[in-house]
């Protein structure tokens, strides 16, 4: 794992159109309730068995949750993963708590 990420770098690389995996490993109905655009959903007790839908050609992959605690287990679990380690793995810094950029409801 390579650290974490604040929220408004993380705004600053998507408004740069940077290629950033932002996985959010809540449940289904908190994803669905808001999340940060863009992002896939994989929650923390599937993501061993889906971490190979991952784009591992991303220049980042951010992973999030409530308040940036789980998301440091899950980054480190898909940065030990064999075919990520080169691809930079961070969390984002307070989770969706801190972040105050755009949300989107749905899938």
């Amino acid at each position: 794992m390579d650290g974490e990420i604040t929220a408004s770098a993380l705004a600053d690389l998507l408004d740069a159109d940077a290629s950033v995996e932002i996985v959010d490993i809540r449940r289904p109905p908190a994803f669905e309730r808001g999340h940060i655009p863009g992002s896939r959903n994989l929650p923390l007790g599937r993501l061993v068995d889906r971490i190979d839908e991952l784009d591992s050609d991303a220049d980042r992959i951010v992973t999030v949750c409530p308040h940036g605690e789980s998301s440091v287990q899950a980054a480190r679990l898909i940065d030990s993963y064999e075919g990520i380690e080169e691809t930079p793995v961070v969390s984002l810094a307070d989770g969706l708590e801190g972040w105050d950029g755009p949300v989107e409801n749905g899938e």
